[in-house]
């Protein structure tokens, strides 16, 4: 069973043990190196670390979530009487509950906005951001459909917006077919971004919002159902859960420039390298200063998350993180942790 399709809401690791199987990914020996420069240094397991007891909960993003899932269950492996359970809410769902201190480590697609840091200030949540993975937007389509291929953003824009409806105005030798869109719904990080990189602003300066109708969910497995199941779907979700569902989909090309002779399609090396422009992101996690500073468990966990991060992202179907993002992440969560690093977000 997909990984993907095993998640849904708060999974405690340790019940998911019967649900699914992985092959733990990695220990202080068999660490694999993030691509390109000095990566992290490999996770390096204390002697007790058996015996460590405690809690982690996290929420947020249902396209880093699999990923923290992901490092859950391989770190249980190790540290059997952690408990870590991963929600997944969206992006901005997750930051209500982790600005509300309902959660320790929050999930994100994309950086903390204004209005989410501004309520972690007047709950006096503390954060640090630390990269962990890269993700790219995958537009996609049935597998049924073989004649759309590549497209412009501009395209995609006046798909989004409703100002195309059906393939054929696309280009005329494509089928009379409707257009049935699927994608994030308003609580996801992903929706954020491509609704900012491809609606763009208006004249206030305000991201501009779909005006054509479409399904939204901030569960990329039901948008995965609906594009593959809809004759005319057409949608857009995290690469990974295109990666789990190729056979059932087919992915586009996408053209920054207007020119489709320059369109370039979603791959690992195309999304780290930012080829695959302008859906390729990192990918975040935020966790909260005060549960850093008390919580042994959350430490350990992040330790092993961040060291063995590219591989722990690979066997997911995500993107690993340029090494030097990696490596960064990891210095930056040993002076967290020892308080030589002040948080990113610190309250008033």
């Amino acid at each position: 069973m997909s990984l993907f399709a095993t998640i849904r809401r708060t999974l405690p690791v340790v019940a998911l043990a019967a649900t699914f199987a992985l092959t733990p990914l990695a220990s202080a020996q068999d660490s694999t190196p993030a691509t390109g420069g000095a990566g992290p240094t490999p996770y390096g397991a204390p002697a007790d670390l058996g015996e460590l007891e405690g809690e982690v909960n996290a929420d947020g993003s249902s396209t880093v979530g699999p990923i923290t899932q992901a490092a859950a269950e391989t770190f249980n492996g190790i540290a059997p009487n952690v408990d870590i359970s991963v929600n997944i809410s969206g992006t901005g769902g997750g930051f209500e509950s982790f600005c509300a201190g309902d959660t320790d480590l929050s999930n994100a697609s994309r950086p903390i906005n204004e209005d989410e840091a501004a309520a972690c200030v007047e709950s006096g949540t503390e954060y640090y951001e630390f990269e962990v993975a890269f993700d790219g937007i995958a537009i996609v389509v049935p597998e049924s459909n073989t004649f759309l291929t590549s497209m412009t953003t501009e395209t995609l824009r006046a798909i989004w917006m409703g100002e195309i409806t059906n393939f054929n105005e696309i280009d005329p030798s494509y089928p009379d077919l409707e257009i049935s869109l699927f994608g994030a719904g308003e609580q996801s990080g992903t929706y954020d971004y491509f609704n900012e990189e491809i609606l763009g602003e208006d004249e206030a300066g305000e991201t501009v919002t779909p005006a054509a109708d479409y399904e939204p969910s901030e569960d990329d497995n039901t948008l995965v159902e609906g594009v593959a199941g809809t004759e005319g779907g057409f949608g857009y979700f995290g690469f990974a859960y295109f990666e789990e569902n190729q056979d059932r989909l087919n992915v586009m090309s996408i053209s920054a420039d207007g020119d489709l002779a320059n369109a370039v399609e979603p791959t690992a090396d195309s999304i780290r390298v930012g080829d695959y422009a302008p859906l390729a992101r990192p990918l975040y996690v935020y966790v909260s200063a005060a549960s850093l500073s008390e919580n042994t468990a959350l430490q350990e966990f992040l330790r092993y998350f961040i060291a063995d991060a590219a591989a722990i992202a690979n066997s997911t179907g995500a993107v690993d993180a340029p090494a030097a993002d990696l490596l960064a992440s990891q210095e930056k969560l040993e002076g967290a942790i020892d308080g030589s690093i002040a948080p990113d977000g610190a309250a008033a």
